[in-house]
């Protein structure tokens, strides 16, 4: 018979003001790569449908939920169920994991970890924010991606049919998805939590606590810092789990405390990206904020420009105008979900 867990009795203070290189973000993978258009997937209460499966799951020999198992827990067909192993295994936070490390075709068979399951399971009833309004969004023929199973979200004119209009600013920045997904983690935060929890003997909200290991699954869905330059260790961030010995596992910690640090360090990442965001709009419009004028709707009008540094294929149609891969001088494609704007050189999509 193993000890009760004991609570963390530590008095760090919450950091309210965290500097601009610790602010924590969104990871942008699981909310905008990361959901599928699978209806049992979408749960109206995410907390009372997913409870269940956490404690079937946390009573087995191991912590990790294959194909199968996913399957036969959710009701769902094993296709369905080898494609949410296969996206989660795209979008994951650490590298090492065996469902990432691992071959394509073993993936349904090594499973995921179930806090990482739970987390990817709770975040399929996010709805993407909405384009703005716009006036002819009736027209919505032959335009691809059309409307979003999961989040009800319609493209908007076909490029041809906006190709004069400035449609950049019906589309949402990406400072207004972070808003938009932080605020949803503020919402679900306390919910998140209590999935990730484990119980004391005791009842309440203060026999609940988090491990390290179950705070640092949390790392799917947020990061301190930018990705891939100053990015901060998910538990070295926290005043409760840093600088702890690798050698003995931290003491667990009241989810109480966790979830009242989290919170102020999401507060202040939303006035941060707020005020950023308003003086970016008072401010003078950059290069990369100017839409590209188009003199026809033709498609023979689209011309290659060497002063466009980003190419935006916002919407795809059946009239779209399509060259080969060669001609697209950018490194990278992104594909939106409304009309072209921005985009001079229509390339190859494979």
């Amino acid at each position: 018979m193993t000890d009760p867990i004991e609570p963390s009795t530590s008095t760090s203070a919450p950091n309210p003001n965290p500097s601009l290189t610790t602010l924590l973000h969104p990871r942008r993978e699981p909310f905008e790569h990361g959901l599928l258009p699978i209806h049992k997937l979408i749960f109206a209460d995410p907390l009372l449908a997913l409870t269940p499966l956490k404690v079937k799951f946390a009573s087995s020999s191991t912590p990790r939920v294959d194909s199968a198992a996913l399957a036969e827990a959710l009701q769902i067909s094993s296709d369905h169920a080898s494609l949410v192993l296969d996206t989660l295994a795209s979008v994951l936070h650490s590298e090492s994991d065996p469902i990432v490390t691992s071959r394509s075709c073993d993936v349904g068979s090594v499973g995921a970890h179930l806090h990482d399951l739970i987390l990817f399971l709770y975040i399929q009833s996010y709805k993407k924010l909405l384009p703005r309004p716009h006036k002819d969004s009736a027209a919505m023929a032959d335009v691809w991606p059309s409307m979003s199973a999961f989040d009800g979200c319609l493209s908007a004119l076909s490029p041809l049919q906006l190709v004069r209009c400035n449609t950049r600013r019906f589309i949402p920045s990406q400072a207004d998805e972070e808003v938009h997904q932080l605020s949803y983690l503020q919402k679900h935060l306390a919910n998140i939590l209590s999935l990730l929890s484990e119980s004391l003997e005791g009842e309440g909200e203060e026999s609940m606590v988090l491990t390290m290991e179950g705070f640092e699954h949390l790392g799917f869905l947020i990061q301190f810092g930018e990705k891939g330059s100053d990015e901060v260790p998910l538990s070295q961030a926290a005043p409760f789990f840093a600088n702890s010995d690798p050698d003995m596992p931290a003491v667990p910690v009241p989810s109480s405390q966790v979830l009242d640090w989290l919170l102020q360090n999401i507060a202040s990442s939303l006035e941060h990206v707020t005020e950023k965001n308003l003086a970016k709009e008072n401010g003078p419009p950059s290069d990369s904020d100017q839409d590209v004028a188009m003199a026809d709707a033709s498609p023979s009008s689209v011309k290659p420009s060497p002063s466009v540094r980003s190419c935006f294929i916002e919407g795809v149609s059946k009239s779209s105008y399509v060259k080969k891969a060669s001609d697209l001088k950018n490194s990278s494609v992104k594909i939106l979900t409304a009309a072209v704007s921005e985009c001079q050189t229509p390339a190859a999509i494979t």
